[in-house]
């Protein structure tokens, strides 16, 4: 039943919040769309001219005016208050009735063996900032999934041996460029979302994408023994896939 309830008061905040936004950008607030979007263009171009001077100034001052504009919405008050409201009640709840662990005897069985597992350590790391690439000497593949904040990743597929069958690229950016080096024998497929950005996958190039999606594959792709599918979405950054 406690969960039921749980799961009933984040679907009502969800729903109210998506009203209210609804009305925020169509009543209160007209010129948030504008803001957000003016911001993500100056991050993306700062980004663009760094490490220029001018591209670091206009990179801070975009991230500011994005992140003003976010915290002066009414929806952004709307959900901090409703998480604090949903933790004081957990903490008035606690209080009211502790949870009471009654502990269960039973008689000691035959040790299990348990299976054995190998934790492999992955190149690439959910981080809020920073550059990761693939190393620059041969490696051993591993499939990727990966969110990351502000920081560009570069993965090279050709120092590296691909196992038979599918191998998946999956990564989730909010600042920042993903370039993707494939060699000339290997079948691609590649699903792209961004906000505001560019792409470029085998010469071809889409402009300025803005809040677009992105679906390109190759002709052999299907039938192929060995293939790469990638996924990436981001908020402001340019997707780059290439021969090499």
């Amino acid at each position: 039943m406690l969960k039921n309830m749980k799961n009933d008061y984040v679907s009502w905040i969800v729903i109210t919040g998506a009203i209210l936004l609804l009305l925020e950008v169509s009543f209160f607030n007209e010129g948030l769309i504008f803001s957000l979007l003016a911001s993500g263009a100056m991050i993306y171009f700062g980004r663009s001219l760094m490490p220029k001077k001018s591209g670091k100034v206009l990179f801070w001052a975009g991230l500011f005016f994005f992140l003003s504009s976010v915290f002066s919405m009414m929806t952004f008050r709307f959900f901090l208050l409703a998480v604090l409201i949903y933790l004081v009640y957990q903490f008035i709840q606690s209080k009211k009735k502790p949870e009471m662990i009654t502990p269960v005897l039973q008689e000691p069985e035959k040790e299990i063996s348990q299976e054995m597992l190998i934790e492999k350590p992955p190149f690439f790391k959910n981080r809020l900032y920073g550059h990761q690439e693939t190393p620059s000497h041969v490696y051993e593949w591993d499939d990727v999934n990966i969110q990351t904040g502000i920081g560009d990743t570069v993965i090279d597929l050709s120092l590296t041996v691909l196992p038979k069958g599918e191998t998946v690229i999956f990564i989730r950016n909010i600042i920042g460029n993903v370039k993707v080096y494939v060699p000339y024998d290997l079948e691609v497929t590649l699903r792209h979302s961004s906000v505001v950005g560019s792409a470029e996958v085998f010469g071809h190039q889409e402009g300025r994408v803005l809040n677009q999606s992105l679906f390109v594959q190759t002709p052999g792709y299907e039938e192929a023994g060995q293939k790469v599918k990638i996924f990436t979405s981001m908020i402001v950054g340019n997707i780059e896939v290439k021969r090499i």
